[in-house]
């Protein structure tokens, strides 16, 4: 099974940076075969031309502001909207600016394209501030970073017992 690890944001905007950190966390560790870990910033075009390179499943890494606890480490399973259910100007507005582009776009981007893979997750992590600037996280999402990479490795674990050999 081919597994894309990706690492989303922007490390010049505090919190933000924290799936840039995940995937350079994740970097670092002895992987399984099959498992590409890859550091995007805020490039969604760049995580679209991964995802083309083919994979089976993919798991980003990023801030995700759902007003709970900052720190706070969430799995979520996106909802990928069909691009060719949208109006041209819906289009458009969603999809014009892939430079700093959300996961959510490149999520439709790549469906759009084909590529996007049946299997697709978020780890997110509650930002203090994720617009601020500046090159320092905040304690509570910088102690996240480690739970993130165990969950990844826990996800990582359970989609490759998942495939029958």
């Amino acid at each position: 099974m081919r597994i894309l690890l990706a690492g989303v944001g922007n490390v010049l905007r505090a919190d933000d940076a924290f799936g840039v950190k995940v995937a350079h966390r994740l970097e670092a560790l002895e992987l399984p075969a099959g498992v590409r870990v890859v550091e995007t910033g805020i490039g969604g075009i760049a995580l679209v031309q991964e995802i083309q390179d083919g994979c089976d499943a993919l798991i980003v890494f990023d801030t995700v502001d759902f007003g709970r606890e900052p720190g706070t480490i969430m799995v979520i399973e996106p909802d990928v909207i069909d691009v060719d259910a949208l109006s041209w100007g819906e289009r458009y507005d969603l999809l014009a600016d892939m430079h700093l582009a959300n996961p959510q776009r490149v999520f439709m981007m790549a469906r759009a394209l084909g590529v996007l893979p049946d299997r697709v997750l978020i780890i997110g992590c509650q930002p203090v501030d994720a617009h601020g600037i500046g090159t320092e996280m905040s304690p509570p999402v910088a102690a996240a970073v480690d739970v993130a990479v165990s969950e990844a490795l826990r996800q990582v674990d359970e989609l490759r017992s998942s495939v029958i050999p």
